[in-house]
């Protein structure tokens, strides 16, 4: 199809005064009943349509679309899209453009992240407050520091009652200039959780522990666990506050999971769940694995049957080694595009700190994006050498974080040595990533 063609087809090939499109616009409202408001930078068209009866469509019944031709609305957009059946809502944001369509599935996620928030604030102190702030709030989830259990992580998870008001709050807040008990806050959305489907719920005997004090041991979870019923657990590994629960039969994980939520163990009481099998198709689509995010903490990689320990997935990036006997994969290979810069294209300054860890590919630029998360003073790297016995002059970095010095490790050094700068220094923020047990920056 020849280019003018493609522009007459998609609607690109004319352009519509402001009063043919008011026209236009008032025309599909008479012809359809349904109302028109433009509202936060977005014309929502229906939402409910005329005579409708009962809740709103459940969540997965959204689609995204994206590179919509400027010059199109709703009068040619919504005939399209009702080819595939009722439209009970349409949003449609002003400043798309492009000349072919591409169609997803919504997201659907109705949780965002609000970082920077005061450490000493409790959980119906943040609900209070975003329940002022925004419309919609359902509920809020605070995690306890590490260290203090009487303070939270410097950030909280939103849970809005649809996505429309998530995204509405997201818009409200994002500026940067918004400040809640005199921070400014950052806000982002959460990681959606992974989907785990129910036979392979089914299958799983792991329980996820979290909230644990960080000077509580593996031997004393262990013997918690087997007080319900002695011989069940058989074995744990705890990272930092969390652990990893073993179980020789599933009964008996599920039936521990029942008894021990809630309970204290050194002090601190305990969070118990089923653990979520990682999808091992899009385990490595996400750095360092994905295994800490906010929404998939809990995700657990099998143990390979043939080497007892967690199966490398997926294609290791060239710093890939291995540290204290375990492989410590690199971020994956990033897809690094470019594209043309026109003279006249406008450009907005930005916060490396507003972006997505996604956007990273270096190790190095991961542990201080985590930090600026946690709110924590930017990593500090120390640089030693030795000398090999042929000669080479090998390096290796200390990595010191000053904001976590309260009695927990607060400086992070691998066991290997590598020839260049470079590579010593990526191999010291993968093993500091690593050992916080945080490999995503939140």
């Amino acid at each position: 199809m020849h280019e003018e063609n493609k522009a007459a087809a998609n609607g690109c090939g004319r352009i519509r005064s402001g009063t043919q499109n008011e026209a236009a616009l008032l025309a599909l409202m008479e012809k359809t009943g349904y109302s028109m408001v433009q509202e936060n930078g977005q014309r929502k068209f229906g939402g409910p349509p005329p005579g409708w009866e009962g809740p709103p469509p459940p969540r997965g019944c959204e689609v995204f679309v994206g590179k919509i031709p400027r010059d199109m609305y709703e009068d040619e957009l919504v005939p399209v899209f009702e080819r595939a059946g009722k439209i009970y809502e349409f949003r449609l944001m002003m400043e798309f453009s492009g000349k072919f369509i591409g169609v997803c599935v919504s997201l659907d996620n109705c949780r965002l992240f609000i970082g920077a928030i005061p450490k000493e604030k409790k959980k119906e102190e943040i609900l209070n407050e975003m329940k002022k702030v925004t419309e919609g709030v359902v509920d809020v989830i605070v995690y306890p520091n590490a260290t203090d259990k009487t303070k939270n992580r410097g950030f909280a998870f939103v849970e809005y009652e649809s996505h429309r008001a998530a995204a509405m709050a997201r818009r409200r807040l994002i500026p940067g200039t918004f400040q809640l008990w005199g921070h400014t806050i950052q806000v982002d959305w959460a990681d959606p959780e992974k989907e785990v489907d129910e036979e392979t719920m089914q299958r799983v005997k792991v329980l996820y522990v979290r909230n644990l004090m960080i000077s509580t041991t593996e031997d004393t979870i262990k013997a918690e666990f087997n007080k319900f019923k002695p011989g069940i657990v058989e074995r744990v590994k705890k990272l930092r506050d969390y652990a990893f629960v073993h179980f020789f039969h599933r009964e008996d994980a599920v039936a521990a999971m029942s008894v021990m939520n809630g309970k204290c163990i050194d002090g601190a009481s305990i969070e118990v769940t089923l653990a979520k099998p990682v999808n091992k198709e899009s385990t490595w689509k996400q750095p360092f694995n994905g295994q800490i995010s906010p929404g998939s903490e809990n995700l657990l990689g099998f143990p390979n049957k043939e080497d007892g320990h967690q199966k490398s997935l997926g294609k290791p990036a060239s710093l890939s080694v291995r540290l204290n006997g375990q492989h410590s994969p690199g971020p994956p290979e990033v897809e690094r595009c470019t594209y043309p810069f026109f003279p006249g294209i406008k450009l907005t300054p930005i916060s490396m700190y507003s972006l997505k860890s996604s956007h990273f590919s270096s190790a190095a630029m991961h542990l201080d994006y985590f930090c600026n998360k946690n709110n924590w003073a930017p990593p500090e790297y120390y640089l030693y050498s030795t000398t090999s016995q042929d000669g080479k002059i090998l390096l290796v970095y200390k990595v010191l974080i000053p904001s976590i010095a309260d009695g927990s490790q607060s400086y992070f050094m691998p066991d290997k040595l590598c020839t260049t700068v470079e590579g010593a220094k990526e191999l010291a923020a993968q093993f500091t990533l690593l050992h916080l047990g945080k490999p995503k920056g939140f």
